[in-house]
């Protein structure tokens, strides 16, 4: 089964709104000679008071090249809920791509399996599309965790979900002890990881929802690693933190996940 892939950029909290719009029409102006129909999918996610003019400068381009995605959202549609931002409000202002259940939301802001699962929910409801990460903190993978904990982490993430629903999620491994840090999990390692992960799947829906399931490496990738995570059988793209914020290394990256 072909899987397109996807390369998507978490700018995570950086950027003020004329930072965004330089970057991402640099990244454009980059790609201005590439054919769209050799390119991976390409998903940005500047912060939320960038969103707006982010996708102004994707649409003035019209060459559908680049999709416009959020680093977060919140599961219910309005109410008294200060600072958070619904799925339909992101839907409004031109995200197609929503990323939840990030390690540093998990850390930082205590997010459960349970609120992610919602989050999901709410995303699929709103007919846009969840990137839903996973991964393991160093300790997990010292004793062995890894395989136990990513497990149930997917299965929280995906309960309830039909296996339509399930198979138009996008799922990014990011090991904990790989984002930041400058390491980067073994490229075999790393898709041994994803092929569990498509047996949890499969485990939860069945195999040819498993089998067209995207499921991005995401730690620490920069344009020396991608061409070696591309040659892999499971991985499908990549979700790119630091890297994403240089035009030149994020373009040099989505360059070598063409297949």
């Amino acid at each position: 089964m072909t899987r397109r892939p996807i390369i998507a950029g978490n700018w995570k909290m950086h950027n003020l709104v004329s930072d965004s719009i330089a970057l991402v029409q640099e990244i454009m102006n980059k790609l201005s000679d590439e054919n769209i129909n050799d390119l991976p999918t390409i998903v940005v996610a500047p912060v939320y008071t960038s969103l707006y003019s982010v996708n102004e400068t994707i649409n003035k381009c019209g060459c559908g090249k680049i999709k416009l995605g959020a680093q977060n959202c919140y599961f219910e549609e309005k109410g008294a809920f200060t600072g958070e931002e619904s799925t339909q409000m992101l839907k409004d202002v031109g995200c197609e791509y929503i990323i939840i259940g990030h390690s540093e939301r998990r850390g930082y802001f205590n997010e459960s399996d349970e609120m992610i699962n919602k989050k999901a929910k709410a995303i699929l409801n709103n007919g846009l599309i969840p990137i839903i990460c996973c991964g393991e903190s160093l300790e997990q993978r010292e004793n062995n965790e890894t395989d136990t904990h990513i497990a149930s982490q997917i299965k929280a993430a995906l309960n309830g979900l039909t296996n339509e629903e399930i198979e138009k999620s996008v799922i990014a491994y990011e090991p904990i002890w790989a984002i930041g840090t400058g390491k980067t999990c073994d490229a075999i390692e790393a898709n041994r990881t994803i092929k569990e992960i498509r047996k949890t799947i499969a485990q939860i829906s069945n195999e040819n929802t498993a089998q067209a399931v995207r499921i991005l490496y995401g730690g620490s990738v920069k344009p020396e690693t991608i061409k070696e995570q591309m040659a892999q059988s499971d991985i499908d793209g990549a979700l790119v933190g630091g890297a994403s914020l240089k035009a030149q290394s994020f373009v040099d990256i989505v360059l070598g996940a063409k297949k």
